[in-house]
């Protein structure tokens, strides 16, 4: 896989996963790992803005949702922490099945965009840097 693919695979991938649809951005991450190809940082920053973009998709969607009613039991407690703990429970955006739901209610809330921004960035960066931490912790 040349250079340009290589990174592109990266970002679709790491948008899809933070997306309602699937996604496969760490095992990507891991592979470009160990092909050495890149430096760490261009690795996690191409993850990372793949994953908020997809994180503020989902925001988008809950924005278009005028009168959103949580009805399975994991939209219900996702709508409620984020109601109770705001954008404190957006750190959370980068954990499987809940994290998505947390984006799509914190835009039917109507939580501050660029607070959103900021926060699920963070979150999902540090996620990034953790796998790449222990990826180079593992390997030596």
């Amino acid at each position: 896989m040349d250079d340009w693919s290589a990174l592109a695979t990266l970002f679709v991938t790491s948008f899809l996963s933070a997306t309602l649809l699937p996604g496969g951005s760490e095992a990507n991450l891991v592979y470009l790992l160990t092909q050495q190809q890149f430096a760490d940082g261009v690795i996690v920053a191409i993850a990372t803005v793949g994953n908020t973009l997809g994180g503020m998709t989902n925001y988008a969607i809950g924005r278009w949702i005028p009168d959103y009613q949580p009805h399975q039991r994991w939209h219900r407690r996702a709508h409620l922490g984020l109601q109770r703990y705001g954008y404190a429970a957006l750190l959370l955006s980068w954990v499987p099945i809940i994290g998505d739901p947390l984006c799509v209610v914190a835009g039917w809330l109507r939580l501050r965009q660029s607070w959103c921004w900021a926060v699920i960035f963070i979150a999902k960066a540090s996620r990034y840097m953790v796998i790449v931490w222990s990826f180079n912790w593992v390997t030596g």
